[in-house]
């Protein structure tokens, strides 16, 4: 009796382990394109080593991240964005930035018969999304670009249709540079855009600038590389003409990272330094501070730890930037605020 008592316990107990190791935690987040595919993959690669731990993702912009975290909809969002002091206030509850990677967003171009890399000052730039400067021949392009035969032809705008952080980092970095950007559109997830077509994700924005000749849009690097779509050098705040890279965008963060606050709200955009890249970002996952499922809350604290440390492993391979280790130490100890 007593054998067949010890039998059973032991039998409910196995059956308990291999149910835990069943995909029994199901975690749903959402939010940002600008890191979609370094999160694709990283969900991939833990749910391999953790076959019980299973994290969907809906890339559909920061802006949904956000609204969908605080309506309690998804168990963390992704945002390129930081939450604002108001939508922090209004969530209702506490939400942790962790900063996960750094990316650049591109001036992507289809201009057919230019063959060699465009260089666009602050001042291009500004004035072709507000649609002050129009053709392609403009002096303003011109005189950056000697020797580069730009035709005479009207400039298509493509920008985001949705609300997006990838658009916040290129709308930031445009009111930095631009008076005339910053009073009349200003930084936003969702601006009043003066001109332009919209697109629905970087892969929209991608899909139709790579359609539409004499076009110009912006999207994060990895989306333009991964396409094969020409992106151009951009002006930074020394008056250096700068591609997008691991080693410029690292530069962009090397004074944020520095003097990261506690809460890892900082803007990393037209920062100084002869080869920073001035239109880089950090992008966060959102996450509860209080966490109910006790399940949830340690995969979601666990997977924080792995991706802090292992994960940054694979993030220069599909053209991100590692995040600083002083910033890594600094996350890998605010995840105990995580209960």
């Amino acid at each position: 009796m007593r054998k067949s008592l010890l039998a059973l316990v032991l039998c409910l107990g196995l059956a308990g382990v291999m149910l835990a190791q069943s995909g029994s935690v199901q975690i749903n987040a959402g939010g940002a394109t600008f890191p979609t595919p370094m999160y694709t993959k990283w969900f991939s690669e833990y749910n391999k080593m953790h076959p019980n731990i299973q994290i969907n993702y809906q890339s559909q912009g920061s802006g949904f991240g956000k609204a969908q975290l605080t309506a309690k909809a998804i168990d963390f969002g992704a945002s390129d964005v930081p939450m604002t002091d108001d939508e922090l206030s209004k969530a209702g509850f506490k939400i942790l930035h962790f900063p996960t990677i750094m990316g650049a967003d591109v001036p992507c171009y289809n201009v057919p018969g230019v063959t060699s890399s465009l260089k666009f000052t602050q001042k291009a730039l500004a004035g072709i999304f507000l649609g002050t400067i129009t053709k392609w021949n403009d002096p303003e392009l011109a005189k950056a670009n000697t020797g580069v035969k730009l035709p005479a032809e009207d400039i298509i705008v493509v920008h985001r249709s949705d609300g997006s952080g990838t658009t916040f980092i290129w709308t930031d970095f445009l009111s930095k540079i631009s008076p005339e950007w910053k009073s009349k559109v200003g930084a936003g997830a969702s601006p009043n855009w003066p001109v332009g077509l919209g697109g629905k994700g970087n892969e929209g924005v991608t899909g139709t600038v790579k359609q539409t000749p004499n076009s110009i849009g912006y999207v994060e690097l990895i989306y333009a590389v991964q396409n094969n779509i020409p992106y151009g050098d951009v002006q930074n705040a020394d008056g250096q003409f700068v591609k997008a890279s691991l080693q410029s965008v690292s530069e962009a963060a090397a004074g944020a990272a520095a003097n990261m606050p506690d809460d890892f709200r900082v803007s990393i955009t037209n920062a100084p330094g002869k080869g920073s890249y001035p239109v880089s970002s950090f992008t966060w996952l959102l996450i509860p501070a209080q966490i109910q499922d006790a399940n949830k809350r340690e995969a979601i604290k666990a997977f924080l730890k792995w991706m802090l440390v292992d994960g940054q492993k694979d993030v220069e391979a599909l053209t991100y930037a590692k995040l600083p280790a002083n910033v890594v130490a600094k996350e890998t100890k605010a995840i105990a605020l995580v209960q």
